[in-house]
């Protein structure tokens, strides 16, 4: 990535706690059609990354002992640029909950749902 693009960039990488890691990948490839890597980060960790190409930012599933999946704290919004109305007709089936229906930003923004995955994290899905 170019440095100059990732200083302007303020999120850089995600993680999203999870108790399950299992069921987690299973809803979060199912949500976005795509398959998530895993990686075992030491004896107690492994994550389940998101595909990333190494030009923008990325993220992943976290199982780890002191992961803790929660429906407050700090909000992650992941692209829904695929198509927002799409990505939330999946998530019922993929075992979440929509949690805000979409919500319709100022001119030229998008817009933006919640959702509750699989594990009960509160998570942001974005359309430009």
């Amino acid at each position: 990535m170019d440095k100059a693009l990732r200083q302007q960039q303020r999120v850089v990488w995600f993680e999203i706690p999870v108790s399950d890691l299992d069921r987690a990948t299973a809803f979060y490839e199912q949500l976005f059609s795509e398959t998530l890597k895993r990686e075992q980060m030491g004896p107690e960790v492994t994550l389940a990354v998101f595909p990333y190409d190494g030009t923008g930012v990325s993220g992943c599933l976290m199982r780890a002992p002191n992961a803790r999946p929660a429906a407050s704290g700090t909000m992650v919004y992941l692209n829904a640029d695929a198509g927002l109305d799409t990505l939330l007709a999946r998530i019922e089936a993929a075992g979440g909950k929509v949690a805000l229906p979409p919500i319709a930003l100022p001119e030229g923004m998008g817009r933006f749902a919640h959702i509750l995955d699989s594990e009960g994290n509160l998570v942001g899905l974005h359309e430009a």
